[in-house]
């Protein structure tokens, strides 16, 4: 079994257009309400290919009743903690050509209190758990190692953590040994501060994460495919997508798809592949089921170091 923490869960509206014209009026073609968060869309897209999995879930307010009343009407497994503050929105405009632009708001604030229940919850649950996936960004004033704590209390009980998060917690995750990170290119820059322009600065950078403490890295890098670094070897793997629709998620069911599929080697890392390709043709932050999740559109080979990215990154000063 797979569970899943989304300490900063949303509501996400996707709305679809013709193009983005600012200070214009723009006409909706058609409008997606789905329960949004990282490890929220991992449960989902677990529980869409019958994969055992259970999410804990903070939630608050009218937005976080609504997110519920979502998750519980798709049937999802899952441990709802009430808190305080109320869950946010998040409000994605998706272009015909593939082209996002995401509004997420910070969220509010967890309290000492409510984070120990929190994770109290996550501990109940997880003695029937593989693995722990920890995803997604903090709440304002949440501390920065609280994953990174759970990484520590889990060791010792033989499960495995996934830790899907950026800036500084990451940073504190990776020192207390995560089994899998998967950071995208633009926190795979950040997290090591190196110019990405190829393969074989994808692999170099995750390198170093490996050298900070953790044992895997799985790096999404978006039209570019996939890398994943391992102890056992080095893996590259692309997928075609022909018709983008939403690239909301897709890294999530990239997640779901490699844990379901073992999480580690070629195997794991063509399925996720694959899950992610399908969530990319998908509206809104809907996650892929079997009817969707077409392999033969994957490739997974060693890769080229000298193969330039589609979009090379800078890391961000500061």
């Amino acid at each position: 079994m797979i569970l899943t923490l989304t300490l900063n869960p949303s509501l996400d509206r996707t709305i679809e257009i013709a193009a983005l014209d600012r200070g214009a009026v723009i006409r909706a073609a058609a409008a997606h309400l789905d329960p949004g968060g990282k490890g929220v869309n991992v449960s989902r897209a677990l529980l869409a290919n019958a994969v055992a999995s259970r999410a804990v879930v903070p939630f608050g307010g009218d937005e976080g009743r609504q997110l519920v009343r979502l998750l519980a009407a798709e049937g999802l497994d899952m441990v709802t903690v009430p808190v305080a503050g109320p869950t946010r929105s998040n409000v994605t405009l998706a272009e015909p050509d593939g082209t996002i632009t995401k509004i997420n708001e910070p969220g509010t604030a967890l309290s000492a209190g409510e984070l120990d229940t929190i994770a109290d919850a996550v501990l109940d649950a997880a003695h029937e758990a593989d693995w722990v996936v920890a995803s997604g960004s903090l709440p304002p004033e949440v501390p920065a190692d609280v994953y990174a704590r759970l990484c520590r209390r889990f060791a010792g009980a033989g499960i495995h953590v996934a830790v899907d998060t950026s800036g500084p917690a990451l940073a504190c995750a990776l020192g207390a040994a995560p089994a899998l990170v998967k950071p995208n290119l633009e926190e795979l820059s950040a997290a090591t501060g190196m110019l990405i322009r190829c393969l074989g600065d994808v692999v170099e950078a995750a390198g170093k994460l490996r050298a900070a403490g953790a044992r895997t890295v799985l790096a999404s890098l978006g039209a570019d495919g996939a890398v994943l670094v391992e102890e056992q070897g080095i893996w590259y793997g692309e997928a075609a997508v022909t018709e983008p629709r939403s690239s909301v998620g897709a890294g999530d069911a990239m997640l779901a798809g490699f844990l379901a599929g073992g999480g580690r080697g070629p195997d794991a890392l063509a399925r996720a592949l694959a899950w992610g390709a399908a969530a990319v043709r998908l509206p809104g932050s809907r996650m892929p089921g079997p009817a969707d999740i077409d392999p033969v559109v994957v490739a997974v080979h060693p890769p080229d170091p000298s193969r330039p990215l589609a979009s090379p990154l800078v890391p961000h000063s500061g």
